[in-house]
């Protein structure tokens, strides 16, 4: 592991080190007004600088004790201490320290963990009890049991300070929630624990992340590479960054470690924006998981193809290398689609010395709300993925108004069918279905299923509109433009306050196969076989659960869905 103390002794005045006694972590907790008020530890240029809530709790007396001397200035309307280095502090101090803050972060999150109620919030799918929920992360399979994390804000629904959150799970359907996994405590990850992979070697669990930290009033960005580690898969020690530096023209917008085993040597994939802003893979290499070396910056040969790439993957299916990759900025191949977040997927090359080439673009998902995937491989070797159904700048839900937002989509099983990759729902969901109905709807037949939880099979022809979740002025539509042989996926006559409300996925085919999952807020809809798919964030009221054919006829199956186990706080025993 890096040092990073090793060097302040080396730097310091020698008179500096005289005014100065040794002092223990607790002792620095003493001075600055006890654990409760320590916010943040920041550690930029070799300096210690302590973020507090209320200054006038500062034992000042022991100051002129022989405790180090500090400087207190207000950055952002918070205040900062910034300390002569104590004598004696080294890395393992800094990380006392980081724990010490840990602790009172988890006791304030608790308050937090219990789910409000909402008549939005999903049966099925995975949802923060509170705050925002957005990555998945360290999706892995692990001693017999599945581990997912995901990125979450307790306190309001905003992108601020980052935690991982913590689900296992038996059968990839129900979820329990366990202790939070990181917090945002230490030197390195003050600003956020932001999203990364997951490890099994052995009875070692191991999350690789990207600690982010804000410096001074303009919020300078410094990033690393970290890991933490488990023995029990459920409580985890931070050993600190395993990349401290940025490599060579490359921004502070480096961040989302993918680990992959290649030939001899570890691979880390990195999501990366250049200095002329260019988003790029940057690619690690390492013989042991701890000690890394920057092999080469890839994806040159996908152009000017957005100003930042996110949230990497790498995986071998059907015999061929894909990687999963998220570029920001790029244009899209629909005047419906002015967001600038995608992703997608691409063939993926490597050579012996990891190098990756990169090629054939193409979206994942075609629909409103899908972002930041991660794949895993399954105990029977199914590789299975999950997606954040939600984007990086829509945070104005109307499950805002009850204190939380976002979700996490169906779970997929990728498979390569010549060379393109298709998504079809997990078999487990089929253990939530309830007694099959069907029925036959023709122009204007309309069908109450009395609930928005349900799995949905249905051939529609060219020409129909299907409507879900309706009632009154209110409905998602799914209409088939014959003209232009098009599928129209519209949420205009919904409660819908910000983003695209409509997308178009253009089609050849002479029938249309849907099967659509449907949850209180959201709809997966999977078009013929899984070859292409859409997902979006629809609400409506509670009692919306009509279902209206348009033109055309269709025999509809239908199985409504169970509640999975709720994935909070209060579903453990």
């Amino acid at each position: 592991m890096v040092s990073v103390t090793s060097k302040v002794s080396a730097t310091k005045d020698p008179e500096a080190k005289s005014s100065t006694t040794a002092m223990s972590v607790s002792d620095l907790v003493n001075l600055l007004g006890g654990p409760a008020n320590v916010n943040r530890v920041l550690f930029p240029n070799n300096q210690l600088v302590i973020e507090v809530h209320d200054t006038s709790l500062v034992n000042t007396s022991l100051v002129n004790d022989g405790a180090p001397r500090y400087s207190l200035e207000e950055v952002l309307g918070k205040p900062q201490l910034t300390f002569d280095m104590p004598e004696h502090f080294d890395d393992s101090s800094l990380l006392e320290l980081g724990s010490v803050i840990s602790q009172q972060q988890v006791q304030k999150v608790d308050a937090v963990s219990k789910p409000v109620d909402c008549e939005h919030r999903p049966s099925w799918h995975i949802s923060p009890p509170q705050g925002l929920l957005n990555d998945p992360n360290g999706f892995i399979y692990h001693n017999g049991e599945y581990h997912l994390f995901y990125q979450w804000y307790p306190y309001a629904c905003v992108h601020k300070d980052k935690y991982w959150a913590h689900l296992t799970s038996k059968d990839l359907i129900n979820w329990e929630w366990q202790p939070l996994a990181l917090t945002p405590s230490d030197w390195f990850d003050s600003h956020g624990v932001f999203s990364g992979h997951a490890l099994s070697q052995g009875e070692q669990l191991m999350l690789f992340y990207t600690g982010n930290t804000r410096f001074g009033n303009q919020r300078d960005r410094h990033t690393t590479q970290c890991l933490a580690v488990s023995n029990d898969g459920i409580t985890f020690e931070k050993l600190g960054p395993v990349i401290p530096k940025l490599p060579e023209g490359v921004t502070p917008h480096i961040r989302d470690p993918k680990i992959v085993r290649h030939g001899e040597h570890w691979l880390m994939l990195l999501g990366a924006q250049t200095t002329d802003l260019k988003g790029r893979l940057a690619i690690y290499r390492s013989s042991d998981l701890h000690q890394w070396e920057f092999v080469s910056l890839c994806g040159d040969e996908m152009g000017d193809f957005g100003y930042m790439w996110e949230c990497p993957d790498l995986f071998e299916l059907g015999g061929e290398h894909f990687a999963i990759v998220g570029p920001q900025g790029i244009e899209s191949d629909s005047a419906y689609h002015t967001i600038p977040h995608h992703n997608g997927y691409v063939k993926a090359e490597l050579d012996l010395e990891g190098k990756i080439s990169l090629t054939d673009f193409d979206n994942l998902d075609k629909g409103f709300d899908f972002y930041a995937p991660q794949t895993m491989l399954a105990a029977d070797g199914r590789r299975v993925l999950s997606g954040w159904m939600g984007l990086p700048d829509e945070i104005n839900h109307p499950s805002s108004d009850n204190g939380w937002v976002h979700q996490l989509t169906a779970l997929r099983e990728l498979t390569n069918r010549n060379g393109r990759l298709v998504q079809t729902p997990i078999a487990e969901i089929a253990t939530l279905r309830k007694e099959k109905q069907c029925f036959t709807l023709d122009n204007s037949g309309y069908q109450s299923l009395c609930d928005k939880a349900f799995d949905m099979s249905v051939v529609l022809e060219w020409g129909s509109e299907l409507r879900l979740h309706a009632k009154a002025d209110q409905y998602v539509s799914i209409r088939l433009n014959e003209t232009t042989r098009s599928l129209v996926f519209d949420r205009t006559h919904t409660l819908i306050r910000e983003g695209d409300t409509k997308r178009e996925l253009l089609l050849d085919s002479e029938k249309v196969e849907l099967r659509i999952l449907s949850d209180e807020s959201s709809l997966e809809i999977f078009v013929n076989g899984g070859e292409f798919v859409l997902t979006g964030r629809v609400f409506t009221d509670k009692d919306a659960t009509g279902i209206e054919l348009r033109g055309g006829a269709s025999d509809f199956e239908v199985y409504p869905l169970n509640a999975a186990s709720a994935p909070f706080i209060s579903s453990l025993s």
